[in-house]
């Protein structure tokens, strides 16, 4: 496929025609002075050197320079390429809780928000990584796969919401063992798992989970996400929380000891999520000692430049009418001058 990336340039081959037409003009009128001053015959005797051949060759040399010159300027372009380069990077999966008590605002503007801007600041933060995405309650699904795409990873990102899981609950157990069977393949590359939760209502088995991730070669990490004293959850009107079957408030709490046990299984480290910045730091901090390996990228372009090669027959084109002398060649002496 062809196409040109500035096409707009291409108006000017416009001119082309106009310089054809001034040149023939110009030719025309000067051969129509000239026999006013006298025989053609006579007047071409007094310039025995003077080539008309090299005149009009030096013109159209010129003339398809110029050509060339604007398809350089309109950037022609055509096929596709690809190449394939080497990045350093880790592997990332992020087991988010979003299970109702993350809707607590004892984090500001709430858990899970909190929880989301460290997300997306971590994927503003990425260069040659990959990153993927496991949502988790009562039960736990892939939200984003293990990728580079991080436009479209912070696209998904977005619309998470408690609702997307019916079932309530903080299965970290599944959430771990779909993390840990969610890499690539790839020898030498650092992992890591990170989990972001306020540990409500944990199910049981993440520490064994965690220890089994370790023994893969991965490294959890958990955010701890609100605070030890708990804050309410907002129900669906204003000034309202959700109630047990008493009618009692219900006040939801950090975990953080469960949540600093499965860290220390998972031979990571446990952060606590406030409403400061100080969690995103230690977490790029954790994250910049694991080892990096080479990974293999093949980079697509949808058209490969052709215009270098104009460029130089342009550029060779300039230097013969640079060279090309108006005086007459000693073969073409018989050609006449005015004719």
């Amino acid at each position: 496929m062809f196409r040109f990336e500035n096409p707009t340039y291409l108006f000017l081959l416009l001119l082309i025609p106009v310089l054809i037409g001034v040149f023939v003009w110009s030719n025309f009128r000067r051969k129509r002075r000239i026999k006013e001053y006298g025989d053609p015959s006579l007047l071409e005797a007094l310039m025995p050197n003077v080539s008309r051949l090299r005149f009009n060759l030096k013109f159209w040399l010129t003339l398809a320079a110029f050509f060339l010159l604007v398809i350089v300027a309109a950037r022609p372009q055509f096929g596709t390429k690809s190449e394939t380069i080497k990045r350093q990077g880790i592997e990332t999966v992020i087991a988010l809780d979003i299970s109702n008590s993350m809707l607590a605002e004892d984090v500001a503007p709430n858990r899970l928000e909190k929880s989301k801007k460290i997300i997306s600041k971590m994927i503003d933060e990425m260069q040659d990584d990959k990153i993927g995405l496991i949502v988790f309650a009562g039960d736990a699904f892939i939200q984003i796969p293990i990728t580079s795409d991080f436009i479209s990873a912070k696209m998904f990102l977005e619309s998470i919401q408690p609702n997307l899981i019916s079932r309530q609950g903080t299965d970290i157990k599944t959430a771990l063992n779909i993390a840990s069977r969610s890499f690539t393949q790839r020898e030498g590359v650092g992992r890591a798992i990170i989990v972001i939760t306020d540990g409500e209502n944990h199910e049981g088995g993440a520490e064994e989970a965690a220890r089994e991730a370790a023994e893969k070669g991965m490294q959890v990490f958990v955010l701890g996400v609100g605070s030890p004293e708990g804050s309410p959850i907002p129900g669906e009107k204003a000034n309202d929380f959700h109630k047990d079957k008493d009618g009692n408030v219900i006040v939801t709490r950090l975990n953080e000891q469960m949540c600093q046990e499965i860290s220390k299984a998972g031979n990571g480290a446990y952060i606590r999520v406030d409403n400061t910045n100080t969690s995103q730091k230690l977490l790029k901090k954790e994250l910049d000692k694991l080892a990096k390996a080479d990974q293999e990228t093949t980079v697509y372009s949808d058209f490969d430049e052709q215009f270098r090669i104009i460029a130089w027959i342009a550029l060779v084109l300039l230097i013969f009418e640079m060279l090309i002398s108006l005086k007459k060649n000693p073969l073409f002496k018989n050609i006449k001058l005015f004719e």
